[in-house]
């Protein structure tokens, strides 16, 4: 069983949603993961009334990255499935609001982590 892998630190979404996403495409095909998401992008389909579009861009993003690492390990592509989708908590960081304001506000980050397996 070979694997093919693809992450992002400190990605700008949210990570109830991405945690959402990344459970609804685990075991799926590569084909079908990425067919679902451009839906959801595109609003074809929804989550429980949701469309989650901006984590869906991103975790589409490292989909495409981990099919092209799996192409380059020359990986037959129909007999490839998504192994691992998981989003962790990523690095919190303070955004500086204005001169007069001690603090900021705190902007958090999510770590995602795709890993593809091709099965025989």
């Amino acid at each position: 069983m070979r694997e093919s892998k693809a992450l992002a630190k400190n990605a700008r979404i949210s990570l109830k949603d991405s945690i959402i996403l990344c459970k609804r495409i685990r075991g799926m095909k590569v084909e079908k993961a990425k067919k679902f998401l451009e839906d959801l992008i595109n609003k074809k389909v929804d989550l429980k009334g949701k469309y989650y579009t901006k984590a869906s861009k991103k975790i589409l993003e490292i989909l495409k990255n981990a099919e092209e690492n799996a192409k380059n390990k020359n990986f037959d592509l129909e007999k490839t499935f998504v192994k691992l989708a998981k989003a962790d908590k990523g690095e919190k960081f303070i955004r500086p609001r204005s001169r007069w304001r001690l603090r900021g506000t705190e902007a958090k980050s999510t770590h995602l982590t795709i890993i593809l397996e091709e099965r025989k």
